[in-house]
């Protein structure tokens, strides 16, 4: 269960230009982006997101994922140093496939956490065993973290990161998604 750094470039984004880093961890590519050098006594605010290709790239009015990501890279534009982990865990881990046919219960009034458990799989399958490696590779101790997940600053703080600050991330509110974000509230223990 190694992760293994493949490559860096730069990239240019509407918000700020990053450096673009690629690791592979369980045979699946995930992408950091990285602004400024880092060393160990630095704070550096950092975002951990879940691929969401409906809500991130789609615009779905269904979720909250693309707003998040996009109130994170606004934040991260106004800092000398930022991170943004972005891991390939497509529907909390159950696949693009698997999250359309969740998306299939929750037309007929079954909520997230129950559509995951009804197809069979956990309610969420993410994992975050790779934040540690991701971390050391860039001599990061201390973060800002911009989370409303419980289970994100677990991970980060059994890796070993020290979290200064959290950051809520209050954004895509909307009326297409009020059951969405009460559900996380209710079973998935958001804050």
């Amino acid at each position: 269960m190694s992760v293994i750094f493949i490559a860096k470039a730069k990239l240019p984004t509407k918000y700020v230009d990053f450096d673009v880093h690629v690791f592979m961890h369980n045979e699946q590519e995930h992408l950091v982006l990285a602004k400024g050098q880092f060393n160990q006594e630095d704070v550096v605010l950092t975002r951990v997101h879940s691929e969401c290709l409906t809500g991130d790239s789609l615009f779905s009015l269904r979720c909250d994922c693309g707003p998040q990501l996009e109130f994170a890279m606004q934040k991260m534009a106004k800092q000398d140093k930022a991170l943004l982990i972005y891991l390939r865990q497509e529907g909390r881990g159950i696949g693009l496939a698997e999250k359309i046919k969740a998306y299939q219960l929750q037309d007929t009034g079954v909520d997230t956490y129950d559509a995951n458990l009804k197809l069979g799989h956990p309610a969420d399958n993410r994992n975050y065993q790779m934040l540690g490696a991701v971390f050391e590779h860039f001599a990061i101790k201390n973060i800002n973290l911009m989370t409303n997940n419980p289970d994100k600053i677990s991970a980060i703080e059994q890796a070993g990161i020290n979290i200064n600050k959290r950051i809520p991330i209050k954004a895509g509110h909307n009326p297409h998604n009020q059951h969405y974000l009460q559900t996380k509230i209710d079973k998935f223990n958001h804050l």
